[in-house]
C-alpha cells in the first residue's frame, strides 16, 4: 500500500493544533488500552513518529489510527514497531566498544558470572557486537546478555541474526577499530544478499520485551548498555530510567550510554561516576 498524506487523499491538511490533539489522543489510547505509556517520550520526536506511522498506514490523519488501536488487537505490534526507533549498526561508534574492551571487560573478568543488560537492542546489531568482543576476551562463556526492546517485531529480527550483506564491509572496518582480533566474516555465513551470524553467538543471549517507560528492574546486572535511547525521552523519563539502571546494577557495576547522551542535569546522574566520559561509560558510585 502506498502511504498518502491528507492532501493526496483529497482532504485539507490538518492544523498543527489539531494534529497535537490527535497525537495526545493516540498516546492516551495506547496507554489506556494496551498499557504502553509514551507520554514522557520527547514530544517532537514522538509526534514525528506518530505522523510517520499514519503515513505508512495510508491514513489521512492520526485520528484514523485511533479506532484501529482501540478495536484491532492485531494493529498493536505494527504501531509499536512503527513508533520505536530501531536505528543501529554493527560496532557503531567503535571507540565505545574499544573502551568497553579495554577498561570494562578486565574488571568484569573478576566475576564468576556476568550479567549484561542491553536495553533497547533494536534489531540486535549491538548484541552481536558485544557477544563477539566478549568471545574474543574469553568472557562469553561466563556471560549472559539480556537484550530487551519494546518492539516484538524488532526482537524477532534480532533473534534471527540476519543483516544485509551490503553493510558487512563497513562493519568489518568498525570491528577492527573496536579492537577485533579476527576477521568479522569468521562469525557469519553469507548467502545471496544477506549475512547470518552463527547460532553460537546467541547461546548466552535472551531476547525479551521490556518497556523502559513503565516496567521495573529486569535483572541484576554487572554492565548495562543502553545507547542512543535516552535522547528520545523527556527529562523526567531520562531520570526515571537512570534510577532504574542504578537499581539494577551490582555495586560498582557499569553503565554505557550513547555518545549523544548528556545525563549531567539528571538528579539520578549523581549515582554514577565517569569511567570514560567521551564514550559515556560510567560506574555506579552508590555504596553497598
Amino acid at each position: 500500500m502506498v502511504a498518502m498524506t491528507a492532501a493526496q487523499n483529497g482532504r485539507p491538511p490538518v492544523s498543527a493544533d489539531i494534529q497535537d490533539l490527535e497525537v495526545d489522543l493516540f498516546v492516551q489510547a495506547l496507554q489506556r488500552c494496551h498499557g504502553y505509556d509514551l507520554s514522557d517520550y520527547a514530544r517532537a520526536s514522538l509526534k514525528r513518529r506518530v505522523i510517520h506511522l499514519a503515513d505508512q498506514q495510508g491514513a489521512a490523519s492520526v485520528s484514523d489510527l485511533i479506532p484501529r488501536l482501540l478495536h484491532d488487537p492485531a494493529f498493536l505490534p505494527t504501531a509499536i514497531s512503527g513508533l520505536s526507533v530501531p536505528v543501529s549498526e554493527l560496532f557503531r561508534d567503535p571507540q565505545v566498544f574499544a573502551a568497553l574492551r579495554e577498561q570494562v571487560f578486565p574488571l568484569l573478568a573478576s566475576y564468576p558470572q556476568i550479567n549484561i543488560w542491553q536495553a533497547g537492542c533494536a534489531f540486535g546489531e549491538e548484541t552481536y557486537s558485544l557477544a563477539i568482543l566478549l568471545e574474543e576476551a574469553g568472557l562469553y562463556d561466563r556471560c549472559h546478555i539480556y537484550a530487551t526492546d519494546i518492539s516484538d517485531a524488532a526482537l524477532t529480527r534480532a533473534r534471527e541474526g540476519i543483516f544485509p550483506v551490503r553493510d558487512a564491509r563497513a562493519a568489518a572496518v568498525r570491528y577492527l577499530a573496536a579492537g577485533g582480533s579476527r576477521s568479522l566474516s569468521d562469525y557469519y555465513h553469507a548467502r545471496y544478499e544477506l549475512i547470518k551470524f552463527d547460532a553460537a553467538l546467541r547461546r548466552n543471549v535472551t531476547f525479551a520485551n521490556h518497556n523502559l517507560a513503565g516496567d521495573g528492574v529486569f535483572c541484576e546486572a554487572h554492565l548495562i548498555v543502553c545507547r542512543n535511547v535516552l535522547i528520545y525521552f523527556n527529562d523526567a523519563l531520562q531520570n526515571r530510567t537512570l534510577g532504574l539502571f542504578a537499581a539494577s546494577l551490582v555495586r560498582g557495576g557499569f553503565l554505557c550510554l550513547g555518545t549523544k547522551e548528556n545525563i549531567s542535569f539528571a538528579p539520578a546522574a549523581g549515582e554514577f561516576v565517569g569511567v570514560d566520559v567521551p564514550s559515556r561509560i560510567f560506574r555506579l558510585a552508590r555504596p553497598a
